[in-house]
Parts: C-alpha cells; structure tokens; sequence
C-alpha cells in the first residue's frame, strides 16, 4: 500500500503562529479559508492549483536542508513552508511577495 497523498497541515511554528495571530480579523478569516481548502487537496492538486501558486524559493533552505516554497493564502499573504512525507510545514507568512523569498 502507498502513501498517501492527502496534505497534512503544520501550523505548529512559532513564527507561523505569532503571524497567524497577528493578521487582522478580515485577513485570518481569508488565510483560515485557504488552510481549509488546502487541508481538503492532496499533493497533486496543491502543485496545479492556479490560485495557491506553489512556488520554489531558490535564494534559501529549510531545515535539514530542505527546499522551501511559497504558497498564496490570501491576495495579500504568501506563506513561507517545505514539504515532509505528508506534511505541509507552514515557517512563516508574509504580507507581501519580496519579503518571503528573502
């Protein structure tokens, strides 16, 4: 039997949460939205989804080396995050697309 494809969030970063935590209330609900729509994909979908925009970060690396990505979550916020078996691990959300790939 194979793994399987469905994405499992990890919200669990300190980074990621003070962001989350900090968005105005209009802005969490959006980014709550797309978690939801992304916890409903799987890996396939996530790469071809025109409105995630999963994109490679090729300026930098994740832990133990691993290549990070960015991911839309709103108009205004792209989330920093790297993939692990399953696993969808969410680093950090930027309110603008410059500041995630730097």
């Amino acid at each position: 039997m194979g793994e399987s494809r469905d994405v499992l969030l990890d919200l669990n970063n300190p980074v990621f949460q003070d962001d989350l935590l900090g968005l105005s209330k209009e802005e969490a609900a959006r980014v709550l939205a797309a978690l939801r729509k992304i916890k409903k994909l799987q890996w396939p979908q996530v790469y071809k989804d025109k409105g995630l925009h999963w994109e490679l970060v090729q300026s930098k690396t994740g832990p133990k080396g691993a290549r990070l990505y960015t991911i839309r979550l709103s108009e205004r916020f792209r989330a920093l995050v790297y993939r692990e078996g399953q696993f969808m691990r969410f680093l950090s959300l930027h309110p603008d697309h410059d500041t995630a790939y730097s």
